[in-house]
């Protein structure tokens, strides 16, 4: 290897598209000065491997990526099929050169003593590159998150993610415990109604929001978890901030019994779970869905403490974290009780400039990523003298 490239940019979905584009609008030649790596077969990021069922729609969406806008999607057609032919056009259009798939392991200074040396960014395959700045936008798909309950290795059922998921007819006959609070929990009971018997367990009772999702829920969300992130705490699961919309299909859902959260269990047996107490019976929501009574009073009735109930399936929709474990040698993260990255702005970590996090904390959404793509494109620019 004997260039150092001005950056590197590791992760090619919306916020990677995006801080790419700006440093090519900035006259930063794709291939020459600054790299794209991705570690998918192909366009896409992250919306390549979500379920057929999945559509861009009224609880879905995408924002457009800039200099080129996302004609009107197709609500029949699969969100994986279209916005991977977005992000392929995107990337043709602006003739960005991703280099895939590459799944990059490290990235550490190649001189621990000059915190102004370039950076090593180490792949799987053996293959190395150097960049004075590097912008992380690896996103969370490829970091699933499933919390440790005891008994949780001697379950003789099938246990999945929702970044396994795949179709609704998998389960068809079969009893599914569906786990986790968010809206990808409340979309798969419903499309599991005729195909499967299903149970819902959350920690917290549901945080349905009487807010309209408008442009100032979204400012206000971001806000939060902004104030959050910068001060150096981990992002919390996203439904605590953003709530659940009281869509008439959720609340018909709710009034059938089928959107009802009957608590969280303590243990996992070989044949299913047993429920414990309550952890609250308040919701704790965050920013704009904060408050101190259920709006949905209804979808919760955990079940008595020491129930045991029998599934086939555990079907855990318990969220995802930031895909970082590559960036560990950078020693972004505090060592308070945070465990965060206290960032100086919405993209750059105070511990160490040559790394720029794009879509993490208040960008990790479809418009964040975007905006936190520009943001990062424009401090690289500026941090390289152009």
């Amino acid at each position: 290897m004997s260039s150092i490239y001005d950056a590197i940019i590791i992760g090619a979905g919306q916020a990677g598209l995006a801080a790419a584009h700006e440093l090519a609008r900035r006259n930063l030649k794709p291939g020459i000065n600054f790299l794209v790596l991705d570690s998918n077969k192909g366009p896409g990021g992250a919306w390549r491997h979500r379920w057929d069922s999945l559509t861009l729609g009224k609880a879905h969406g995408i924002a457009d990526l800039p200099g080129l806008a996302m004609t009107c999607p197709d609500p029949a057609i699969p969100a994986s099929k279209l916005v991977t032919e977005y992000y392929n056009s995107y990337e043709q259009e602006f003739d960005l050169q991703v280099v895939r798939p590459v799944q990059v392991t490290k990235v550490s200074p190649t001189d621990d003593t000059d915190p102004t040396s370039p950076l090593k960014i180490e792949a799987k395959d053996g293959h190395e590159w150097q960049a004075r700045f590097v912008l992380n936008a690896t996103g969370t798909w490829t970091n699933p998150y499933v919390p440790y309950i005891h008994g949780i290795d001697k379950f003789q059922g099938k246990q999945l993610h929702t970044a396994g998921y795949h179709k609704a007819e998998d389960f068809s006959g079969q009893k599914v415990l569906v786990v986790g609070g968010g809206l990808s929990a409340v979309q798969f009971l419903l499309e599991l109604e005729r195909i499967a018997d299903t149970v819902w367990a959350t920690r917290r009772p549901p945080n349905f929001t009487s807010r309209e999702f408008d442009a100032g829920w979204g400012l206000a969300v971001e806000k939060a978890v902004r104030e959050r992130t910068y001060s150096g705490k981990a992002p919390v699961s996203v439904v605590r901030t953003t709530g659940i919309p009281q869509l008439p299909d959720y609340l018909a859902g709710v009034e059938r019994g089928l959107i009802v959260s009957h608590g969280m269990f303590d243990e996992i047996t070989p044949t299913g779970v047993v429920f414990g107490e309550p952890h609250t019976h308040i919701s704790q929501g965050l920013g704009p869905s904060a408050g101190s009574t259920l709006a949905v009073p209804q979808s919760w009735d955990p079940y008595p403490a020491g129930t045991e109930v029998d599934v086939d399936v555990i079907f855990w929709n318990t969220g995802f974290r930031a895909a970082l474990r590559h960036l560990a040698p950078m020693k972004l993260r505090g060592t308070g009780s945070g465990r965060g990255i206290e960032l100086s702005d919405e993209v750059s970590p105070t511990a160490d400039r040559r790394v720029l996090l794009v879509g993490y904390g208040s960008t990790a959404s479809t418009i964040g990523a975007t905006r936190a793509g520009r943001i990062a494109g424009k401090a690289t620019a500026e941090r390289l003298g152009l």
